[in-house]
């Protein structure tokens, strides 16, 4: 019933728990969610295992594909959640400065390497003043820094069971020589965009920018694909060396920067610009990886650390695009962490119907934009959001007919309102 409540896309001034249609009575269903949020025996750990169980069915279709990968990608990224207006709230933590105010969210996002979908969370953890929250047991220290928990995920996800390995994806905060020595020992894969560090190519010690430069002149990149950049058309080359890090990594031990020295690490170095019509260059990507040429090349990588936008996406749908979870009164940060883990459960259930490709599951989906009332774009016909918003007019709707004949609602609508047509 709460799954089903968060099947909506409300506004900031709606951002209590609703109630479905089929609640007796809408106090008895606010009471009833208020005590499941607050109630301590809801362990974190329980609620993420829907999330997880959806995440192995999903890639247990994708392993039926004619084209299945081989491997699933798990994307890394942070979130501030701004609870600075919110008085009633007595564990918000200080983030940065003394007006940054709220918690921290941690999410690892289960992404298919097929397709791009995302397909459910898999682990989160929210920073608080009175500690770190977290679905795993035990929570990481309160005071670690968000780059050590990585390797615990890496570590934890090899008991998720799923059906094949993971790719970690995570953006420039993890360009580290020290941690991709430390994942790459444990045996995990990874994707990180690289700052324009120094490294060794060709037996010379040079910047990454400068190998790219250096490629380009040797006419390395190919065309990858056409893309789509800030509403623009374009189009994406790669290119791809392999470089040498073997600098000490840099790490604070004793509140003091310390240089560590480690075995030389060769990493795969896949360079993706995007270009426009002219040929100025638009953007580009520095991207560093372990991951097996087998697996995946470098017009694969690249399209994979584009994927890694999903897990913005989902930022989003929790707060402004759906969710609207910064404007939720719970007041303690355990309450907002249960409902934050069944609003993602809702989440799933709107990435699923969005991936399903059969006429009856996109006719159904045509029906939920339709319910929603939104205007879509034509490049973008169908939306998360949008079908959250459809579903619950749909739910609603559907509990009503649970109640009364559609030809009742008819003969009330003409006595009462016969302005409206009913036709």
């Amino acid at each position: 019933m709460l799954v089903k409540a968060h099947c909506r896309a409300t506004s900031s001034l709606a951002a209590g728990v609703g109630h479905a249609a089929h609640a007796q009575a809408a106090w008895a269903a606010t009471q009833a969610a208020w005590r499941f949020f607050n109630n301590q025996r809801v362990a974190l750990g329980a609620l993420i295992e829907p999330l997880r169980e959806a995440g192995r069915r999903a890639l247990a279709d994708d392993c039926q594909r004619p084209d299945a990968p081989a491997c699933a990608l798990l994307v890394h990224d942070w979130s501030k959640i701004d609870y600075g207006s919110h008085a009633s709230k007595k564990d918000v933590v200080q983030l940065t400065h003394e007006t940054d105010i709220g918690y921290e969210l941690t999410n690892a996002l289960l992404v298919s390497a097929a397709d791009g979908s995302p397909l459910a969370p898999m682990e989160m953890h929210l920073k608080t003043q009175d500690g770190l929250l977290s679905t795993r047991h035990p929570a990481p220290p309160a005071d670690e820094h968000r780059l050590e928990q990585i390797l615990d995920t890496m570590q934890s996800s090899q008991d998720w069971e799923l059906p094949v390995p993971l790719v970690h994806i995570i953006d420039r905060e993890a360009d580290s020589v020290g941690h991709y020595r430390e994942w790459h020992a444990a045996g995990h894969r990874f994707l990180v965009r690289g700052d324009d560090r120094i490294v060794r190519w060709n037996e010379r010690r040079m910047p990454l920018s400068e190998i790219a430069k250096q490629l380009a002149e040797q006419g390395q990149f190919h065309r990858s694909r056409a893309v789509e950049i800030r509403g623009q058309k374009a189009t994406q080359y790669a290119a791809e060396t392999e470089v040498v890090l073997d600098q000490p990594a840099r790490q604070v031990r004793d509140g003091r920067k310390q240089s560590i020295p480690g075995p030389p690490l060769t990493l795969r170095l896949i360079v993706a610009r995007v270009l426009d019509d002219e040929g100025k260059l638009l953007a580009e990507w520095l991207l560093l990886t372990n991951v097996p040429a087998e697996w995946a090349d470098s017009d694969r990588i690249a399209l994979w650390y584009y994927w890694r936008w999903r897990i913005e996406s989902f930022f989003k749908l929790l707060k402004s695009g759906g969710q609207q979870l910064e404007h939720w009164l719970q007041e303690k940060a355990a309450a907002i962490f249960r409902r934050l883990l069944v609003a993602s459960m809702a989440c799933v259930v709107a990435w699923r119907l969005e991936r399903q490709t059969a006429p009856e599951a996109e006719e159904l989906k045509q029906i939920l934009v339709k319910l929603s009332g939104r205007q879509m774009k034509r490049s973008r016909p169908v939306t998360a959001s949008a079908l959250l918003a459809g579903l619950c007019v749909l739910l609603s709707f559907q509990a009503l007919l649970d109640n009364y004949h559609i030809e009742d609602i008819q003969r009330l609508l003409s006595r009462v309102m016969p302005q409206l047509d009913t036709a």
